[in-house]
């Protein structure tokens, strides 16, 4: 189980840092920074407290899903082989949905956070109201497979207070890319930050499909030994392959409108605004 564990951990950190690209990251970096903070008369230390409080206690419900999988888990009393073994197929399986092999299309719903409680609230409330729903992780748009990967590999792990750990580690990851905000003190930088963090998204999105492969392979290397490590090898070439363009379909919670966005590896930009989505409907 500590193998487990440990994958669960990583599959926990790197679907959270990978999470930062979806809208509700991007818009939490371009809404709640100190520039913004202080256009609406806000401090925004006193935001972020309230933010990471929020992302915490999402955390916190997230790791409660998680340990009610940990039950189920613990009932099935599954032997290690057999944990490790299922720990490598639904790795590997997360790697295809975030590969889009095939055209598989990421189950889930596209709705955000709500911008128009940022003129309609005080800070604490859309601080630790965003917070939350980043940090429960299934509240808003799931920009990877590894969100769905962390509660079943903390499921495998057949310890409540193992999974509740892990959601809470997810929480709190989620919740700390807040702070990618703290310098960008002017329009000019949060413009210039923009554009270098939309370029980067092709790029992590391929590192969290590496992420997945390699959990895939850990855990059959463990389970299986070299045979099943190449096997998983094998697969994961195949992976890598049949790569397609990343395509979302997000729902603005204000506005009530689904918009179908397919994302390039170039961010639309001008030299002074912030990045927006080649997006149509």
């Amino acid at each position: 189980m500590d193998t487990i564990t440990a994958l669960a951990g990583v599959a926990a950190i790197a679907a959270a840092a990978r999470s930062t690209w979806s809208p509700c990251g991007v818009s939490m970096l371009s809404t709640i920074t100190p520039v913004t903070e202080a256009s609406r008369g806000r401090r925004y230390g006193v935001t972020v407290g309230w933010f990471l409080a929020g992302a915490l206690l999402g955390g916190a419900v997230f790791g409660g899903v998680a340990a009610a999988l940990a039950l189920v888990g613990r009932l099935l009393d599954l032997s290690s082989t057999a944990t490790l073994g299922a720990a490598a197929v639904l790795a590997l399986v997360a790697a295809a949905f975030d590969a889009r092999v095939g055209g598989l299309d990421l189950p889930g719903h596209g709705r955000q956070v709500n911008e128009t409680w940022l003129t309609r609230f005080r800070s604490w409330v859309y601080g630790g109201g965003f917070g939350w729903q980043i940090g429960v992780g299934l509240a808003t748009y799931i920009v990877t497979a590894g969100v769905y990967l962390t509660l079943l590999l903390a499921g495998l792990t057949a310890s409540p207070a193992t999974a509740a750990a892990i959601g809470v580690v997810f929480g709190l990851t989620r919740g700390l890319a807040i702070f990618l905000g703290a310098p960008l003190t002017t329009h000019e930088r949060l413009a210039a930050f923009h554009r270098g963090f939309e370029a980067a998204r092709e790029g992590s999105r391929r590192a969290m499909i590496g992420v997945h492969l390699v959990l895939a392979a850990t855990a059959a290397a463990v389970a299986w030994g070299a045979a099943g490590a190449v096997a998983i090898a094998i697969l994961g070439v195949g992976v890598v392959v049949g790569t397609r363009p990343e395509v979302m379909r997000v729902r603005s919670t204000a506005r009530g409108v689904t918009t179908r966005v397919e994302l390039t590896e170039r961010p639309v930009a001008t030299d002074d605004r912030v990045p927006t989505f080649a997006a149509g409907r």
